[in-house]
């Protein structure tokens, strides 16, 4: 029994601990292990830890949100300082135009008044020094006459109300563009404000040449300085957003009497002082020209032949001074601005009005009482004009105009 026992122990079949697989050994520590991890990190604390990762991915989302929306903020805002600087280089440069204006009318009067009272010495007989009279004269008036070219070539009048005018309007963006920086804003509007800048910078050009405004069109279109409007990315309000079909009709009817009364007044009117407009300005070169031959052919002929350079610079200051005393072309430039103010109300009509999500667009109360704040009426006079949307109604039947401010 003994010897089965030693054969046993020494034999390569018994079981020796040290000869275990390595294998088995990693297994046997993994086991003991075990219980230390699950000792170190606590349920609690693993969902603790997991909580912590989720509110920082959070607040690294909200970080991002933050700096995109000051991005934003701050595109906004350097727009709105450019708008403002447009604005007061506008005033300023009106100014200058309106005083180029007076010295041009006060200088060429000046001078054809000055030219025709020495024709008029050198006509009398007595006078012996009528030949420098006459030649200083036909000096003078051919001055006057390339004077009233250029003058009536640029129109200074015209130039100080369309630098008035866009004053204006860049004061009206810059409170428009500030109000939307201090709202929700996105990309969307930071390239909507600078097409609304770059569309009045095109409406209304700073400099004189090249780049100024036809002064003289074959055509009398409404001035339009604003961008074509685009569909909103996001909804404006709620289901209906204040919009019903009494509100509809209304718009309706407020746009057909803008396009058939309002804005067809003042092209008309424009036209009319643009001939106006051309006529004296191709009278009053001619007659300061009639008037500088006349001097010239007295300087030889004795004292008759200066009698119609004297009436013809007299004419010539009359009709500068219609004209630019007048200022005709300050007029004419006032009626295309108000004619292209209603063509703008009649596209933001229509674009709300083709709008099928009343959703997409604007405020429909709000809508209208900017809408008759803009025509200068009350909202019961605004909704009174419902019945010219009817078929049936006629354009020669509609009386009144739909402004009342101008």
């Amino acid at each position: 029994m003994a010897a089965l026992q030693t054969q046993c122990l020494l034999g390569s079949s018994c079981f020796i601990p040290s000869q275990l697989p390595p294998c088995r050994g990693r297994w046997r520590a993994s086991l003991q292990s075990l219980p230390k991890l699950q000792s170190l990190i606590p349920f609690e604390e693993l969902t603790m830890l997991t909580e912590q990762s989720s509110i920082k991915r959070n607040k690294l989302v909200a970080y991002k949100e933050e700096q995109n929306k000051s991005l934003i903020t701050a595109k906004i805002l350097a727009i709105a300082e450019a708008a403002a600087d447009r604005a007061e280089m506008h005033t300023i440069i009106g100014e200058q135009r309106n005083n180029w204006n007076h010295l041009f009318l006060h200088s060429i009067n000046s001078i054809a008044l000055t030219a025709s009272l020495m024709a008029a010495i050198a006509s009398f007989p007595e006078i012996e020094a009528s030949l420098p009279l006459n030649l200083s004269s036909a000096i003078l008036f051919t001055s006057a006459a390339g004077l009233m070219l250029l003058v009536n070539k640029i129109q200074p009048s015209q130039l100080a109300e369309e630098q008035r005018n866009a004053a204006r309007l860049f004061k009206q963006l810059e409170r428009s563009i500030r109000s939307l920086g201090a709202s929700t804003s996105s990309e969307s509007d930071v390239e909507e404000a600078m097409e609304k800048v770059l569309a009045l910078q095109k409406a209304y050009p700073l400099p004189l040449l090249p780049g100024m405004l036809e002064k003289f069109p074959k055509v009398v279109e409404p001035t339009k300085w604003w961008p074509k409007q685009k569909k909103p990315q996001r909804k404006q309000g709620v289901a209906g957003n204040g919009w019903s079909c009494e509100m509809e009709e209304e718009m309706r009817g407020v746009l057909r009497v803008l396009k058939s009364k309002d804005e067809q007044q003042y092209v008309s009117l424009g036209q009319l002082v643009l001939n106006i407009n051309k006529f004296l300005s191709f009278a009053g070169p001619l007659l300061a020209g009639v008037a500088a031959v006349g001097a010239a052919s007295s300087i030889g002929g004795g004292g008759h032949g200066s009698w119609p350079a004297v009436v013809g610079g007299a004419l010539a200051a009359v009709v500068n001074t219609l004209e630019h005393g007048g200022q005709v072309g300050m007029v004419f430039e006032l009626f295309r601005n108000c004619a292209g103010f209603y063509r703008r109300l009649e596209e933001e009509i229509v674009f709300n009005l083709g709008e099928e999500e009343k959703e997409m667009r604007e405020q429909g109360e709000v809508f209208e009482v900017k809408m008759a704040l803009q025509l200068g009426r009350s909202l019961s006079e605004l909704r009174s004009m419902a019945s010219y949307s009817s078929p049936s109604s006629e354009d020669a039947e509609i009386k009144e105009f739909a402004g009342k401010l101008f």
